[in-house]
């Protein structure tokens, strides 16, 4: 009986740690009404000394206009990223991107930022449109944009 005991308490004692690494973190960016074609957004991550630590989304299909997310892409190709994986359709005027990352719990409170960029054929392109801290603070605010985000939140 005690050596069952030690099996159960020593495999719980192994398991729960793991479901402590990460956790869903869900990125919610609404757009604002615009006139024009779909927006590109880059959705990334930056570390707390703010150099760039990874891409969690892409909106936008067509690879030819990533480069007008400007801040994303000096970000990826100093780091040398693929992102393969990483995109879908652009977002329409007034509609809403939803994302679930799965991110590190020692990102949480540890000084990390989800910005996103964005453009839009003929409207204009913004670096940090929107940028969040990645804090159990910020859990379910609301940061409004610079550009064609109408607001970014973040809930985990």
């Amino acid at each position: 009986m005690k050596k069952l005991i030690t099996i159960l308490l020593l495999s719980t004692a192994l398991l729960l740690p793991r479901a402590a690494i990460a956790r869903d973190v869900i990125i919610t960016a609404e757009l604002k009404s615009y006139r024009g074609p779909g927006a590109y957004l880059a959705v990334y991550l930056t570390k707390p000394d703010g150099r760039y630590d990874s891409t969690l989304w892409i909106a936008g299909e067509k690879q030819k206009y990533y480069g007008h997310l400007r801040g994303w892409v000096r970000a990826v190709s100093r780091s040398g990223e693929s992102v393969d994986g990483l995109t879908g359709a652009s977002v329409g005027s007034g509609r809403t991107l939803n994302i679930t990352a799965n991110l590190s719990d020692a990102m949480i409170d540890a000084g990390y930022q989800i910005h996103v960029d964005t453009a839009v054929e003929d409207g204009g392109e913004h670096t940090n449109d929107a940028v969040v801290s990645l804090s159990k603070d910020n859990k379910g605010m609301t940061v409004g944009g610079r550009g064609f985000i109408r607001s970014l939140s973040v809930s985990m």
